[in-house]
């Protein structure tokens, strides 16, 4: 039996990483509208099982992830942004949220907790294949305090980036840990509850919060988000508490543009936000229209 599973995980590890190759691949050239096969070949599959895989994975086909990779799409959906917010706010929505079957469950460290800049918190932390390349995952016995993306080669990077922002914690490896809760935010077909540890000064974490009223597949702006908090002019401040997100893809800083609809600023590459955006969008409208999700 453990046999089995051993199997089955490193196909699951192989298939997250032709996903992650092909997203890369399509995110990068999507303004020269790429070719399924050209698409297939980059990740070393036939068009037929590309297709399938693709579709399998990120709930969409690659055409339909190319569609929702324009500017223009952006400023579509960021023109409906201010609804969408008065929406999801008026629903109550503050200190859960969903994506996809995934619900999270947030608690905040205590203000002498993030004085002490995490001395005497044991974090454990592992890397695990995803849609967006590597991703380091870093959790406390209260739950996941950090998601960072990069590539392969970049872990090291990645690691220093993250354990800077808790200085005086111990850091434990616990690859284990990281495949488990990649599986949960990933794999979709199942209901899973992910608890959050956020580590942030009190209007950091209510920018945070602010970030999990947006919708899957929706966008919002720097400014819009200052003005639901309370205060128009503080688009500079709100932009700095959204970079400094800890807790990348599950609260989805990704959703926040410019006024424009251009993508700013994202810590783990432009690229990699405009992907996440794209998966998103294209699961949203799926969702709405599903007998149109698999074409290729």
């Amino acid at each position: 039996m453990s046999e089995l599973i051993n199997l089955e995980d490193f196909e699951a590890t192989r298939d997250w990483r032709r996903i992650g190759r092909a997203i890369h691949f399509l995110t990068e050239r999507y303004t020269e509208q790429p070719r399924l096969e050209d698409a297939a070949d980059a990740v070393g599959l036939s068009p037929f099982h590309f297709q399938r895989l693709f579709t399998r994975y990120v709930g969409v086909s690659p055409k339909s992830f190319i569609g929702h990779l324009t500017l223009e799409h952006a400023k579509r959906e960021l023109a409906n942004g201010a609804s969408v917010m008065d929406a999801a706010i008026e629903s109550g929505l503050s200190g859960s949220s969903r994506l996809h079957d995934l619900s999270l469950k947030i608690e905040a460290m205590t203000p002498g907790e993030y004085a002490r800049g995490g001395r005497g918190l044991s974090i454990e932390y592992g890397f695990a294949d995803c849609p967006f390349g590597r991703m380091l995952v870093m959790a406390t016995a209260k739950g996941v305090c950090g998601l960072a993306f990069g590539d392969d080669g970049k872990e090291a990077r990645m690691l220093a980036d993250m354990t800077a922002r808790w200085p005086k914690a111990d850091f434990v490896e616990n690859p284990k840990l990281a495949e488990d809760i990649a599986r949960k935010i990933f794999e979709r077909g199942g209901k899973s509850e992910i608890g959050l540890h956020l580590f942030g000064t009190p209007f950091q974490i209510k920018v945070w919060e602010a970030l999990l009223r947006i919708p899957e597949g929706r966008m919002t702006s720097y400014g819009a988000l200052a003005a639901r908090l309370g205060d128009a002019k503080a688009s500079r401040a709100v932009g700095t508490a959204v970079g400094r997100n800890p807790v990348s893809w599950l609260i989805p800083c990704h959703r926040v543009l410019g006024s424009d609809g251009a993508l700013h600023g994202y810590h783990w590459g432009l690229l990699r936000k405009r992907s996440m955006l794209a998966m998103e969008a294209a699961r949203n409208e799926a969702r709405q229209s599903p007998s149109t999700s698999a074409i290729a």
